[in-house]
């Protein structure tokens, strides 16, 4: 079965720094080829669904959400002249405290907060700069923002498999 591709014209020249973070808005709201973006994938889940480990040993979806979002700010912090730093493992993976849906609703708005902080950030940043190091300590740019890309279509495939494994169960 063949799949269509989303495809968009451009009018203009876009800058690099235009079409990375096109690939960062597609990787977290959509209209992605590969499949669900981060927020297409979270769509529907509940509190309970978000907090139920559905495979030993695994991450819930909420780790995981709570684990994007501080990620999502790092970058951001970075970008800002943070220097790079050990990240301990309360920040990376940052606890889920209480399991309500309430928490959740919370939850998600500071994902959906923490990733508009990131775009306007990157909005502002210019071609010229891509290859410098953001801060003392971190990658250049282009690795960072790449990797954040990444890491979004990373942790959506995680939370589908994981959305699949809680209906089968």
């Amino acid at each position: 079965m063949a799949t269509s591709l989303p495809v968009e014209v451009h009018s203009r020249k876009m800058r690099e720094t235009e079409r990375i973070a096109d690939q960062l808005r597609r990787s977290f709201h959509g209209k992605s080829w590969h499949g669900p973006s981060v927020r297409e994938v979270l769509a529907g889940v509940s509190a309970e669904q978000a907090a139920t480990r559905v495979i030993p040993q695994a991450h819930t979806i909420w780790q995981i959400v709570l684990h994007i979002t501080a990620w999502k700010s790092i970058v951001r912090a970075r970008f800002l002249g943070e220097p790079g730093k050990k990240i301990s493992p309360e920040e990376d993976w940052p606890p889920v405290g209480e399991a309500s849906e309430q928490a959740w609703a919370s939850a998600l708005e500071m994902l959906e907060q923490a990733h508009r902080r990131l775009e306007e950030v990157i909005a502002n940043f210019t071609d010229e700069k891509l290859d410098e190091p953001v801060a003392a300590g971190s990658p250049t740019a282009y690795i960072l923002l790449h990797g954040i890309i990444q890491h979004d279509l990373y942790h959506a495939g995680q939370i589908a498999l994981l959305k699949k494994q809680a209906g089968a169960a």
